[in-house]
């Protein structure tokens, strides 16, 4: 049974049980610890190093994202030794990938390109050693871009260990490791349902959803054709999340007069097949 234990991160005092780990104390009492491979949804891989903290009486750093709370703990996560060694991290990382933020679909929403600007690290003046490689189309849904792919191991847990889906893997180890599939095959020759939680996950554009977007105003501008939408019940909220309103909002009239303002003819509610689809 698991027990309370103080700790003590940059001076604060908290009192969390001993099963947690120092980013999950962290995190519940608001401390933010930089990562790029960690999330709380996850099962923690450790894969990126960048979480790393000091503590007092340990010779070397330490990964939160792996590493329990002891009583009497005293960490620090935030020192320039520490910033020094996350921005070289972010620097090697940055000097394998391909930069292109401005096109990129994750822009302005990449872990990669936040963590990099709060550490100060400007791709523009770094070398790049990246070996490009093909982008995989193959998929009806998702496009894989291995040219943007950090190897931070997101996909492969949750395709493997919440979808059990296994169509992700690692192939080779060290600056060759790489996400591929099963015998670098093309994403729609594996076992992918198209679920879409790799894409969810992505901290970067490595895997992202294929847009259809032209294919749909190619359509509505197609005066001789009816465009219908339909849409299910849980774009409602979600719609709203993206718009920054409370979590919990629902939008089925904004929603409704925006698609028929962008051109749709008619708008149609998926509630009794939605229904349907979760009876068991």
């Amino acid at each position: 049974m698991a027990k309370n234990v103080n700790v003590w991160i940059d001076g604060h005092h908290l009192e969390v049980p001993d099963t947690t780990t120092i980013i999950e104390a962290a995190d519940k009492y608001g401390i933010y610890i930089p990562r790029l491979c960690y999330h709380p949804d996850l099962p923690p891989t450790a894969n990126c190093g960048v979480c790393v903290v000091d503590i007092e009486g340990s010779p070397v750093p330490k990964r939160a994202c792996c590493t329990p709370v002891a009583e009497g703990m005293k960490i620090h996560s935030n020192s320039m030794k520490l910033r020094s060694y996350r921005k070289t991290l972010v620097e090697m990382i940055l000097s394998n990938h391909e930069v292109v933020c401005p096109t990129c679909s994750a822009n302005n929403k990449c872990e990669l390109q936040t963590l990099a600007n709060n550490l100060g690290v400007d791709p523009d003046t770094l070398p790049n050693i990246l070996k490009k490689k093909p982008v995989d189309y193959s998929s009806p849904s998702i496009v894989r871009d291995p040219n943007k792919c950090i190897a931070c191991g997101r996909c492969i847990t949750v395709c493997n260990e919440v979808q059990t889906v296994y169509a992700l893997t690692n192939s080779d180890r060290g600056i060759g490791s790489e996400v591929t599939t099963a015998f670098g095959l093309g994403m729609a020759q594996s076992p992918c349902v198209n679920c879409g939680q790799c894409t969810v996950y992505c901290p970067t554009g490595a895997l992202r959803e294929r847009s259809e977007i032209d294919e749909v105003w190619e359509a509505i501008l197609d005066p001789e054709k009816h465009v219908i939408v339909q849409e299910a019940p849980s774009i409602r909220v979600s719609l709203g999340e993206e718009f920054g309103m409370p979590l919990g909002s629902v939008t089925p009239k904004k929603m409704y007069a925006a698609l028929r303002k962008i051109g749709f003819d008619s708008v149609m509610d998926t509630n009794f097949t939605a229904d349907l689809t979760i009876m068991e």
